[in-house]
């Protein structure tokens, strides 16, 4: 089983906003998930990113690989390098 960490879409038509998870990479973007990390706000001016920083370590740490609009989040928020 192949974990990811990945955006899950919420909010209404046209004004998203997106949680971050942890999840299987075989379940459905808006579906079931294993952890819920933190939090991306796009439509705000500047974007939301908040992280919960000790879990995002964590679990990076026990081999979840990013999708690479995460992997960039979490550069913007200073968790990776």
């Amino acid at each position: 089983m192949a974990v990811k960490m990945r955006l899950r879409r919420m909010g209404q038509k046209k004004a998203p906003f997106y949680r971050i998870i942890i999840a299987d990479e075989r379940s459905p973007r808006d579906g079931r998930f294993i952890a819920e990390i933190g939090l991306y706000d796009p439509t705000k001016e500047p974007s939301v990113i908040k992280f919960e920083e000790e879990e995002a370590k964590k679990w990076l740490k026990n081999g979840v690989q990013p999708t690479p609009r995460v992997a960039k989040l979490l550069k913007l928020a200073g968790i990776t390098e």
